[in-house]
């Protein structure tokens, strides 16, 4: 017989994500983050490579990326909108926490179960935040996926890259619920 959790459970079906341009002051400090970032980091690891990192940002270090953002946004070319796009999580953001793939080299475990175990760091991270009493929401964007950005804003080195940035803070406004997806239309029962 399970032992269920009710109260997770229930979290789990009303937890909701916070847009980033809501959260405000105060976040958590660094006694406060430290739980959040222990229950991410338990998350499934198949071989247990760990091919994940955490780079926590605050203030001066997200108004840099932003700065790295619009400068990035200019050598590629891009106009202003996907430039603002870009940079405005950072110049408007009090937290965020950079969960960073670090691939690493193994003959059991191929590089694509690495990237859905980090997948699954962000996800647990941004729950973990949710049930901290934080507002929190998963951004990526352009700057996640240009390695010029990559290289120049984070110094990632080659086997690393950006899986997403889980902004945390203070909860200004509650967001109306989304529409969440039909389960007819995307389950299937296999029986035989």
């Amino acid at each position: 017989m399970p032992d269920p959790n009710p109260a997770a459970l229930e979290f789990l079906l009303s937890r909701r994500s916070r847009p980033a341009k809501t959260l405000g002051l105060p976040v958590p400090t660094p006694d406060q983050l430290l739980p959040i970032l222990t229950a991410a980091a338990r998350s499934p690891d198949h071989g247990k490579l760990e091919p994940w990192r955490f780079i926590v940002l605050e203030g001066a270090a997200l108004r840099r990326l932003g700065d790295h953002a619009r400068a990035r946004a200019t050598d590629l070319g891009l106009d202003n909108e996907q430039a603002d796009k870009g940079a405005q999580q950072f110049e408007t953001g009090h937290l965020a926490v950079a969960v960073i793939e670090v691939r690493k080299p193994s003959e059991k475990i191929p590089e694509l179960e690495q990237t859905y175990a980090v997948g699954g760091v962000c996800l647990a991270l941004l729950n973990a935040a949710l049930a901290s009493g934080w507002g929190a929401n998963w951004l990526s964007g352009w700057p996640s996926h240009d390695r010029g950005f990559m290289a120049q804003a984070l110094d990632l080195a080659a086997h690393e890259r950006i899986a997403g940035f889980i902004h945390i803070g203070t909860e200004t406004s509650v967001p109306p619920d989304r529409p969440r997806p039909d389960l007819a239309q995307i389950v299937t029962w296999c029986r035989s």
